[in-house]
């Protein structure tokens, strides 16, 4: 999994499920990740303020502090990759995670196989937007693939890693209908999924680049089709 010339991926581990988190720890360190485990999230939120990981895993029932709480408190300092467990397998649970600030979640129990792939996933699709320099700009947005960094209308805007992603994968389709299932093919990486994943995350974006996210001028929907990205905002 390591590559010349990058260091061991450090992966923040919260669950309070002694067994679940032993059991992570040790098949995810199995297979070349290094893992600092917490039970409970108020020291998890402390060692991830002073020194983000490359992925963060949380389970949303903590004692503390809530998995959805730290999820959003570590969302508004970096924008490290966060996988979300989750036991209710609920839609309207799992899109409250993503609104939280999850890129991904899993519904227990799950197969730690399945939680490697996720977590390979994530960590590949962000070193390969670090590893890129070419600037991208279409109209009002610039985007820095080296710093992953977006600008809106000469404004700072700052993302999670998949909602770089996606605004990433829109913006390079500027005028193209994209389908739910291509966005989750080509950003997620997944070759099945619930589109409601993809929705939750638009909405989240149009809150952050539109300047009013009810009557978005960007980032349309085509109904019955998917969305398509509009950079000079006329697609309105």
């Amino acid at each position: 999994m390591e590559t010349p010339g990058t260091s061991v991926p450090r992966v923040a581990l919260v669950e309070d499920d002694p067994t679940v988190r032993v059991a992570v720890e040790r098949y995810l360190g199995a297979n070349g990740y290094l893992v600092d485990a917490f039970g409970d999230g108020v020291s998890a939120q402390r060692a991830v303020r002073a020194d983000p990981p490359d992925v963060l895993i949380v389970d949303r029932m903590l004692p503390g502090i809530s998995g959805d709480e730290l999820a959003r408190d570590a969302r508004a300092r970096s924008a490290v990759p966060i996988i979300m467990l989750t036991a209710l397998g609920e839609v309207e649970q799992r899109i409250a995670g993503l609104e939280n600030g999850a890129d991904d979640y899993l519904v227990k129990p799950f197969a730690l196989r399945e939680l490697l792939l996720r977590v390979d996933a994530l960590l590949r699709r962000s070193r390969a937007a670090a590893a890129l320099t070419r600037e991208i700009v279409r109209g009002a947005f610039r985007l820095d693939p080296a710093r992953r960094r977006v600008h809106v209308r000469g404004d700072e805007v700052l993302l999670a890693a998949r909602e770089y992603e996606l605004l990433a994968y829109l913006v390079q389709h500027d005028g193209e209908v994209l389908s739910r299932d291509d966005i989750l093919r080509e950003v997620w990486g997944w070759s099945f999924g619930e589109g409601s994943t993809v929705t939750v995350h638009v909405r989240r974006l149009r809150e952050k680049i539109e300047r009013d996210p009810r009557r978005p001028a960007h980032l349309l929907t085509e109904w019955g089709a998917g969305y398509r990205f509009s950079a000079d905002g006329s697609g309105a």
